[in-house]
């Protein structure tokens, strides 16, 4: 299902026909370093992991992690989406691209639109943003897009600190 269109990208909840592009995402060194490893490395565990995911909290909550593809082609480049974790207390944004489509702006396009969406259709105030304390390429994307450095925390007993954004929209 669609949910968002903007200049350049569609916007659209992911499916298990999406496993390959998954597969590959999750098993990108950026994301690997950034995100970590899901254990995803068959098309079957990118299945699940979009059922489990994605698809379980599109039917919870009406939003999740969508497939973020290039209009003109239908050609995923990424994910971008709005995730509510049950560590944090507000909704945060979530977004990862394929390398080859950084520096083109898709990032900044996709979180915007999805920012609007999170105020307009689910009224949200408030939205987070987690990064991994080296990831200076993302955190300059929250800043260009309003977000504000609050402090260090760990999401789960023994998980590596993240850093803890916000943005009151």
């Amino acid at each position: 299902m669609k949910i968002l269109e903007t200049d350049r990208l569609v916007l659209r909840w992911l499916k298990a026909d999406d496993a390959a592009f998954v597969l590959q995402l999750v098993n990108d060194p950026a994301w690997l370093r950034f995100i970590g490893d899901r254990g995803v490395q068959t098309l079957e565990d990118a299945a699940k992991y979009i059922a489990n995911g994605p698809v379980a909290m599109y039917q919870r909550l009406g939003f999740g992690l969508y497939l973020v593809e290039l209009k003109e082609r239908a050609e995923p480049i990424g994910i971008c989406g709005l995730i509510k974790r049950d560590t944090l207390e507000d909704v945060d944004l979530g977004f990862a691209f394929l390398p080859r489509f950084w520096s083109q702006g898709y990032a900044f396009e996709a979180a915007s639109a999805t920012l609007a969406l999170g105020a307009r259709t689910f009224g949200l105030s408030r939205i987070l943003a987690v990064t991994s304390p080296d990831n200076d390429r993302s955190a300059r994307l929250l800043a260009k897009l309003g977000f504000r450095f609050e402090r260090l925390l760990q999401l789960t007993p023994g998980a590596p600190e993240v850093k803890l954004y916000g943005l009151n929209i």
